[in-house]
C-alpha cells in the first residue's frame, strides 16, 4: 500500500483558511446600554410586592381590606386569608414593616413565595366601619370573614382559600371554616382557645367581665401593647417589632369592641371542633397563656379530618408573627398550606 503524503499547508493558505465564515468567531452582541437597564427595571418590577386597597360590604357595613402578591394574582399558587386577633387592626399585625428585622410582612414573605395574600379589618377595627352600636362578637367575626371570602373568590377566582388566624381571630376562622366548609381548603389555628379551661390569661380577665359587659368599646394605647408581651414571657419579642407594632396599631385605633372579649371570658365554645372538617393545624406557642395544652389537645382530638397537625412553638408566647422567632412560625405555616393532599386515604 503506498503511504499517504503529508499535505502541507502555506502561511498564505492558512490565513485564507482562518478567514471563512466557519472559522470566525462572531462578536458578542453589545446590549445597548438604556436597554440592559430597561429590562433589569422589569425583572426587578416583576418580582416587587404591589398591594391593593379593596372595599366589600356585609350588609350594610363596609369592610376594608388589603391585598399583597407578586405579579398576577391569577397565577398565585395559592390565596392566604389573613384573620386578626381582638386588638388590632388586620395591616398591623400581618403587613408589619420593622425597620432592621427582615421579613416582618408576613404578607411580603408569602407573596414572595407565589401566593396572593389578603387580611380584612373586622368591623370596628382599623379602616373597617364603626359606626354601628354592637360590640363585634366572635359570630359577627365569622360573617366578616364570610363577606371578606365571598368578595376575594368573586375577584380571583372561585377556590377554596388558605385561612389563618390567630387568637380570637383563629376563632373567626375556625367558625366561619365551620359555617361554610366549601370556602376553605385549608385552616390553620394560632393561639386559640377552646373551652378557656386552664387559661391563665382569662383567668385574670375575667375580673373584668362586667366591665366588659358594660360597654362596646374598651381603651387601648402603647401601654396595652406592651402588656401583650409582658404578661406570657418577656424577652420573647424585640423591643423594636414591639415598639412598632405599638405605633401601627395605636395610628388605627384607640379603642376596639369588646365582643370577644366577653365571648372569651363567658360564652366558651364557640366552635365545634366535630364540625370543622377541612384539614387543619392547631399551632400553640410554647409559653402562650390564652389556652391551657389540654383544652387544645381535646379541641384537636375532635377534630374528624385526618388531615390534621398539632405543633408546638418553642420560643413563642401569644404575638407569633411579632416574636423572635417569627420566621420558624412562618416555616410552620407554609409547610402546612403548601403540603400537597394525600393521594390514597384507604
Amino acid at each position: 500500500m503506498a503511504a499517504r503524503r503529508k499535505v502541507r499547508v502555506g502561511p498564505k493558505r492558512a490565513k485564507a483558511a482562518a478567514r471563512t465564515p466557519a472559522a470566525r468567531k462572531t462578536p458578542a452582541r453589545k446590549v445597548p446600554a438604556h436597554k440592559a437597564t430597561a429590562h433589569k427595571a422589569t425583572a426587578k418590577a416583576s418580582s416587587a410586592v404591589v398591594g391593593r386597597a379593596h372595599w366589600t360590604n356585609k350588609g350594610d357595613v363596609k369592610l376594608y381590606l388589603w391585598e399583597k402578591c407578586v405579579g398576577s394574582p391569577a397565577r398565585a399558587k395559592g390565596i392566604v386569608l389573613f384573620v386578626h386577633g381582638s386588638s388590632m387592626a388586620s395591616t398591623p399585625t400581618f403587613d408589619l414593616k420593622v425597620p432592621g428585622r427582615p421579613d416582618s410582612s408576613v404578607m411580603d414573605w408569602f407573596a414572595k413565595r407565589g401566593y396572593d395574600t389578603w387580611c380584612v379589618d373586622m368591623e370596628g377595627y382599623g379602616r373597617s366601619e364603626k359606626s354601628r352600636n354592637n360590640n363585634a362578637p366572635i359570630s359577627q367575626g365569622a360573617d366578616d370573614c364570610h363577606a371578606a371570602a365571598t368578595y376575594i373568590r368573586k375577584l380571583r377566582g372561585n377556590k377554596p382559600l388558605l385561612v389563618y388566624g390567630i387568637s380570637s381571630g383563629a376563632l373567626r376562622a375556625a367558625l366561619f371554616a365551620q359555617r361554610y366548609p366549601g370556602m376553605v381548603g385549608r385552616l390553620a389555628l394560632d393561639a386559640m382557645v377552646w373551652t378557656g379551661e386552664g387559661s391563665p390569661t382569662l383567668e385574670q380577665r375575667r375580673k373584668r367581665l362586667d366591665e366588659f359587659r358594660a360597654t362596646n368599646r374598651r381603651p387601648i394605647d402603647k401601654a396595652f401593647v406592651y402588656s401583650i408581651f409582658n404578661r406570657d414571657h418577656p424577652g420573647a419579642a424585640e423591643d423594636r417589632a414591639i415598639e412598632t407594632f405599638a405605633d401601627a396599631i395605636t395610628a388605627l385605633d384607640d379603642s376596639v369592641p369588646t365582643g370577644t372579649y366577653v365571648d372569651m371570658c363567658a360564652h366558651l365554645p364557640v366552635v365545634d371542633p366535630e364540625q370543622i372538617t377541612v384539614p387543619t393545624i392547631v399551632m400553640r406557642g410554647q409559653w402562650d397563656g390564652i389556652a391551657s395544652v389540654e383544652d387544645l389537645l381535646d379541641f384537636f382530638r375532635k377534630l374528624p379530618n385526618p388531615d390534621k397537625q398539632f405543633v408546638f412553638m418553642p420560643g413563642i408566647s401569644h404575638a407569633s408573627f411579632q416574636q423572635k422567632n417569627y420566621k420558624m412560625v412562618y416555616h410552620i405555616l407554609h409547610s402546612f398550606f403548601s403540603q400537597p393532599a394525600p393521594v390514597y386515604r384507604g
